[in-house]
């Protein structure tokens, strides 16, 4: 399997539309790794697509990726959905009558299916491009699992349980975790050779120590922090991290996260920032 991070913002992606920051400046001036769209990863091998945000168009375009064979919806929210509207664009047929597209598989984890059909009119908009033939519908109840080119994928709930991680089992087993890892204690999944998950939000400057987030905050009553997330994976049997969903209002640039990977590495963690474009083997 080779994992395509084709983006690895989070709800704030950057650079953030009328922001002149320091890290947004940088990523407007320098492009990548610098700048940061919204979040999805396709998964090389079982060709998967996970989540659709607004920059789907884009990250598709300059990825290397050729065919899509699946796509999964991990929950509701918008930075992960809003650009649901590429699917019509890569299976419809505008040139010939009658049209000669494609139809394109697409698994909705139990709850994902409920909340698409009372949020953001996701469920409304996938059944109008199913019945125009571009996409097919698969509802996965909890526990179910598909296979894709010789790859079980196995969707469950984390703490927030409208959210779902997915736990590929190939000849190699990673597990996707793309939000959401607040109030989550991982089960046994047993050994893992990678784990994307969330970097959580930074209370405190990993490099500084210093308070980024007032402590009343109530963001940290509902987004698992950073500290937090290096908990969460320390409970995990895994041989690699990479982290992603990387806030802008987090105010850390490419360069001070790689200070970060050195810093925590030195502390014998084997994990890294990932950044948009990046291929990664398993």
């Amino acid at each position: 399997m080779k994992i395509e991070f084709l983006g690895t913002g989070g709800a704030m992606a950057a650079p953030r539309p009328l922001c002149h920051c320091h890290v947004c400046n940088e990523a407007r001036e320098k492009g990548v790794p610098y700048s940061r769209s919204g979040p999805s990863v396709f998964i090389h091998g079982p060709n998967v697509l996970i989540d659709t945000p607004e920059d789907s168009y884009m990250q598709l375009n300059r990825s290397s990726v050729q065919k899509i064979d699946g796509v999964l919806y991990s929950h509701w929210h918008p930075d992960h959905v809003m650009g649901r509207r590429v699917l019509e664009t890569m299976n419809a047929d505008w040139i010939n009558y009658p049209p000669n597209g494609t139809t394109m598989d697409v698994y909705l984890p139990e709850q994902v299916g409920i909340d698409f059909n009372t949020r953001l009119g996701s469920g409304e908009h996938l059944s109008f491009f199913e019945s125009q033939n571009y996409i097919a519908i698969h509802h996965l109840t909890d526990g179910e699992s598909i296979t894709q080119n010789g790859v079980t994928i196995t969707p469950f709930r984390l703490s927030e349980d409208y959210v779902y991680a997915f736990l590929f089992e190939g000849d190699k087993r990673v597990l996707i975790a793309p939000d959401e890892l607040y109030g989550w204690n991982p089960p046994d999944l047993g050994e893992l050779d990678l784990a994307v998950v969330p970097s959580g939000v930074f209370e405190f400057n990993p490099l500084t120590g210093k308070r980024q987030i007032l402590e009343e905050h109530p963001v940290l009553s509902e987004e698992a922090t950073f500290e937090q997330t290096l908990e969460i994976i320390g409970k995990l049997n895994v041989k690699q991290v990479l982290f992603t969903h990387i806030e802008e209002p987090d105010r850390l640039g490419y360069d001070d996260l790689v200070k970060v990977e050195e810093k925590l590495k030195l502390e014998g963690k084997n994990v890294s920032f990932a950044y948009d474009t990046l291929l990664v083997n398993v």
